[in-house]
């Protein structure tokens, strides 16, 4: 299902603003590496519902073959505070709001998080921005607050070889630029 609606960079800001609140209590269960650059502002927070797509794939030059789970992308729908679909995320990894503004970034640091059963928390850079809406300036992002999303338990085999596996997922996004 898609979903149109008429929010103004203005409003996605105030949201944020909203949002504050909730940062600073993040902020101190935040490892050191995750931590935004001092110089860098937190302008929006997202919450993602959605897969991460994981392959079934041979280890290269394993003897005798073996096969892993390998990360494919992750696919979802990104909600404001107050529940509305904004944008989406996808593989690159890449944001889009729906504004048309993008942001693709690069993994800087990774934690494991405090659910050993979540995905890690993450801090990337970014890469390259596109558009002149929300996104347009994003320097960095954190992915925080994990739920589930790891790799499938049962294991890969060259039976299974080359299957997709879609694990849900949860989590917050936090997206910040050099003012």
């Amino acid at each position: 299902m898609t979903h149109t609606l008429n929010f103004t960079t203005r409003q996605a800001l105030a949201a944020a603003g909203l949002l504050f609140a909730t940062s600073l209590l993040h902020a101190a269960a935040l490892p050191e590496a995750l931590k935004a650059a001092a110089s860098q502002q937190q302008t929006l927070e997202l919450q993602a519902t959605g897969v991460q797509i994981y392959e079934c794939k041979a280890i290269k030059d394993a003897v005798p073959a073996r096969f892993e789970w390998a990360f494919k992308a992750p696919e979802a729908e990104l909600f404001d505070a107050k529940g509305r679909s904004v944008g989406k995320h996808y593989a690159g990894p890449s944001w889009e709001f729906q504004d048309g503004s993008k942001v693709v970034g690069e993994v800087r640091a990774r934690d494991a998080g405090p659910d050993p059963k979540a995905i890690p928390w993450l801090l990337l850079s970014a890469k390259s921005n596109s558009g002149s809406g929300v996104f347009a300036k994003t320097a960095a992002i954190q992915r925080i607050d994990t739920v589930a999303g790891q790799a499938p338990a049962e294991g890969c085999s060259a039976e299974t070889l080359g299957r997709e596996a879609r694990i849900s997922y949860r989590a917050a996004y936090r997206f910040f630029e050099t003012p």
